[in-house]
Parts: C-alpha cells; structure tokens; sequence
C-alpha cells in the first residue's frame, strides 16, 4: 500500500474511533508529520492530504465505510468494530487490519507484510 495511503487511513480509524480531532498524523516509519484535515460528520468522511495534495473522502454508516483516495484514483474500504479495524486497498488489492488506542494507531499492511504505527 501507498505510504500516504496507509496513513489517511490511520488518520481515519484514529478519528473515528477515537473520537479525536487532529490536523495531522504522525508516520513512525518515515518520522514524518502529515498534514490531513478536514472533517468526519454523521457517518461523511472529508478529509485533505496536504502532503500529496488531494482528498481522501467517503461515507458509511454502522463502521462499514466506503471511501475514495483521490490520490491514487482508487476505492479503500473500511471496517469499524470497537478498536479494531480492518479494510481493502483497491489501489495495490491488499487487506490491511489495525487497532487504535488512545491517540496511537496501529496498522498492519498485508501488502508490505508489516506492521507501522502513527500517531493522531
């Protein structure tokens, strides 16, 4: 999966789950701040890549989301259930899986095969 990918979707589940309102994420794995705002409101997810230049927005309702990376042109979908969250990059078709706790996110990329952590 896409490095910003990965981390508009941890910006997403932290969010969602959290209930946090943060402008921006933290990639441990790139030590890299990126800059995501926007807003998620009654199930409508607008939020802005600053970094790649580019929305990444959707909607949904019951933690089941259908969301859009205009990035990369491709259709993310996304999971809800407690803490836990898990989803499909159409972009690189891979499934990826995570939790969040607190304002840490943790986010495991079947694609790369790897876990990477970010911070919201």
């Amino acid at each position: 999966m896409e490095p910003n990918t990965r981390a508009c979707i941890a910006a997403t589940a932290g969010r969602l789950i959290s209930g946090l309102d943060s402008s921006w994420v933290y990639d441990h794995s790139r030590s890299k701040h990126i800059s995501i705002g926007g807003n998620i409101f009654d199930g409508c997810i607008q939020l802005y890549d600053y970094d790649r230049q580019c929305h990444f927005s959707g909607s949904g309702s019951s933690g089941d989301y259908n969301l859009y990376d205009f990035g990369n042109q491709a259709n993310v979908s996304l999971q809800i259930n407690g803490n836990q969250f898990q989803g499909y990059d159409y972009d690189k078709q891979c499934h990826f899986n995570g939790s969040v706790n607190g304002n840490s996110v943790t986010l495991y990329d079947y694609g790369e095969s790897k876990h990477f952590s970010y911070s919201v």
